[in-house]
């Protein structure tokens, strides 16, 4: 069963995306709402799996990693769980999602460098599960990660608010 959200519960997911590290409270005053009801709404979408966790955002770049590139694998039939295995080994490979179409497997890697990148990429073209792949350098990056947008258009009206206290 999926989590309806609410408009509460979009300002506080944005609430906590521009001030991460405010505690109950603090999203109670920037919200207006009681801070038992941040806390309870806040625990509600945790226990629904809405809200998955509070790290931070990290800039690959900053962090000595500033080449990024969206990989597709195809793969060998019934390869799947050996190709997650040797993806999971490579501390390079940030994501990889199964999909449809012509590619079996998406995959966006850091880099160190190009030199790291095509030794990553060597890496799983050596891998008897992996037919071919293509890869995908990432020249800037247009929008940022969001989900806001999208939770702000279907969020149900109205929602328990109490009022905060001043």
């Amino acid at each position: 069963m999926t989590y309806q959200l609410d408009q509460l519960d979009v300002a506080l997911i944005e609430a906590l995306q521009q001030h991460p590290r405010a505690g109950a409270l603090e999203l109670s005053r920037i919200t207006k709402v009681a801070r038992a009801t941040v806390q309870s709404r806040l625990q509600r979408m945790e226990d629904a799996g809405v809200i998955t966790g509070y790290g931070p955002d990290i800039n690959l770049a900053s962090a000595g990693h500033p080449v990024l590139a969206f990989v597709t694998l195809e793969i060998a039939q019934g390869a799947l769980d050996r190709v997650t295995e040797e993806l999971e080994s490579l501390p390079q490979v940030l994501e990889a999602f199964v999909t449809s179409g012509a590619a079996d497997v998406l995959c966006k890697i850091a880099a160190t460098s190009h030199e790291d990148l095509q030794s990553t990429l060597l890496h799983i073209s050596k891998s008897g599960s992996v037919v071919r792949s293509t890869s995908v350098i990432v020249l800037s990056e247009l929008v940022p990660p969001r989900v806001l947008p999208m939770l702000a258009r279907n969020a149900t009206e109205g929602g328990s608010r109490a009022p905060a206290y001043r």
